[in-house]
């Protein structure tokens, strides 16, 4: 059964949400038979790469606030993220577009690699201050998940997966997405936010019943009755 989760690197709820979705699914009886696809969302396409501004001057500019109420917010999500095992470190991030980090995203997926570069982006980006948009950086990060350094190479000096971030984003508004993290379920139901991991796992369990019902195969209880095959004159 498909998983898909809309998300972005900057985004600090959709880390915490992977963790608590990982709770969750570390606890789903069938988790060996979910197919988890990672989608692209860009929170802000327009975004300019800033390498000396610190991300509470990129908060306060954008929504208004004093550094103070930027900084509280950040102080608040960085705890958020320690009660799930994550360590933010939000006064070194750095303020980057992420389009060509979804591009890698893209390339990763087609190698079953697409869980590996989301952790290793989001880790990257809240923990360890790295610039996410810096096409070394993005090389870096890519072979040390398993990634082929041509193909990342090929893939910076290029515009390839331009069309799948795309049409990730347009299937965002589609199914209902307004905001990330945002999982939907067997394209039947739908979670958004980092909720807590029983949220996921009734989640599951319903989407579960529903894809299992729809899939079952018949079983033959009387294999050895009389029956006609093809190509036999019954």
């Amino acid at each position: 059964m498909d998983v898909e989760i809309w998300s972005d690197i900057m985004c600090p709820f959709c880390y915490i949400g992977k963790r608590k979705f990982e709770q969750a699914l570390n606890q789903f009886e069938h988790k060996e038979q979910i197919n988890i696809v990672w989608k692209s969302f860009q929170l802000n396409p327009d975004m300019k790469t800033q390498p000396g501004k610190s991300i509470n001057q990129y908060l306060a500019e954008v929504k208004g606030w004093s550094l103070a109420e930027a900084q509280r917010m950040n102080d608040h999500v960085t705890g958020m993220a320690r009660e799930v095992g994550l360590s933010y470190d939000l006064n070194k991030a750095v303020v980057a577009n992420s389009w060509d980090a979804h591009r890698l995203i893209q390339l990763a997926k087609q190698h079953g690699l697409g869980d590996a570069i989301e952790e290793r982006l989001f880790r990257a980006y809240f923990t360890e201050g790295r610039d996410t948009s810096d096409h070394a950086t993005l090389l870096e990060l890519g072979t040390e998940i398993g990634l082929e350094a041509t193909a990342v190479e090929q893939l910076l000096n290029s515009n390839q997966f331009a069309d799948a971030v795309n049409r990730d984003v347009y299937e965002a508004q589609q199914v209902g997405a307004r905001g990330v993290p945002f999982f939907v379920l067997n394209r039947r139901y739908a979670v958004s936010g980092a909720q807590q991991p029983e949220t996921f796992l009734g989640a599951l369990n319903t989407a579960w019943t529903e894809w299992e019902n729809a899939n079952s195969v018949l079983t033959d209880v009387q294999a050895d009755g009389p029956a006609c095959t093809p190509g036999e004159v019954c």
